[in-house]
Order: structure tokens, then sequence, then C-alpha cells
């Protein structure tokens, strides 16, 4: 069973890679990037509180496990996203 601090941890740390990713020029998911530092600031501060949700329920190490491999997870797997949705884009054009 998925506890509330685990899932809130997951979608904390989703929302702080998705602010981080959308910050960086070479993004696809947009016309053009969010503003870099504040963005970027945002994303950082949620990856924190994704980790301290973690850390409520999981012990440090294992905390610290799921957390980093869910951020390696994401951020490989957000530029493949945009590549889609930017073909999906090209083909209603």
């Amino acid at each position: 069973m998925l506890d509330g601090n685990v899932a809130l941890g997951l979608l904390l740390a989703a929302a702080g890679c998705v602010g981080i990713y959308l910050a960086s020029p070479n993004q696809r998911w947009r016309a053009a990037p969010w503003p870099g530092r504040p963005a970027r600031m945002v994303g950082v501060l949620l990856l924190v509180g994704g980790l301290a949700a973690f850390l409520q329920t999981l012990r440090p190490p294992v905390a610290t496990f799921v957390f980093v491999h869910w951020l390696m997870l994401l951020f490989i797997l957000f530029p493949y996203l945009g590549a889609l949705l930017a073909a999906r884009r090209g083909r209603r054009s």
C-alpha cells in the first residue's frame, strides 16, 4: 500500500522536476522556457519538500534511493516526452 507521504513525495519531486525542466532553454514542451532563476528556485524547493516527505515515512538511505531514482527517471523521460509532443505538433501543422 502506498503511504500518503510517499505519494506526496513523488508528486512534489515530479513538480520540482517539471519546474527545473521547463526553465531549461532546451525544453520542448512549450514555445518558450519559463523564467530561469525563479522556476529553478521553485523547482529546487519542491524537490526539497519531496525529499522531506520521503524522509517522514522511509529510512534515510531508502528515502534517498527512491528520491534519486525518481529524479533520474523523470529527467530521462521528460526530453523524450518533449520530442513526442513536438512530433505530434508537427503532424498537425
